[in-house]
């Protein structure tokens, strides 16, 4: 489990860009694991309680909540930066996530969750 949040935060977190841009993330993990994604993926969720996805957008969202203290991207620079289809879908998710709008989210406390306590 810890190798997979490790291949997720660097993708996601630290931008490593180790993930060809058109490799989806279940390819990618299959891929540098060894195993089928289907494993991977029950594995995932029995030990953890929440899904492989879950678990991606959650960090996401860390990195939106990151990006959206510092002021220096805009929503649609941010989600081009994390592959989102649109500014749509990213507010969307994280609306989901947090309860509120990116844009109300930047009006208020800016909380953020610790990396290593991200989907607990």
């Amino acid at each position: 489990m810890e190798h997979i949040k490790t291949l997720v935060i660097d993708e996601v977190q630290n931008l490593k860009g180790h993930k060809p841009a058109q490799m989806n993330f279940s390819d990618y993990l299959s891929e540098k694991i060894g195993y089928e994604y289907s494993y991977l993926s029950n594995l995932f969720s029995s030990e953890t309680g929440q899904t492989i996805e879950q678990y991606i957008i959650a960090q996401k969202v860390e990195k939106v909540k990151e990006w959206l203290s510092y002021n220096e991207l805009t929503l649609s620079e941010i989600a081009w930066r994390l592959s989102y289809s649109s500014t749509a879908h990213l507010s969307n998710q994280f609306k989901k996530v947090t309860g509120m709008t990116p844009g109300e989210y930047k009006k208020g406390t800016l909380q953020r969750t610790a990396l290593d306590q991200v989907g607990q």
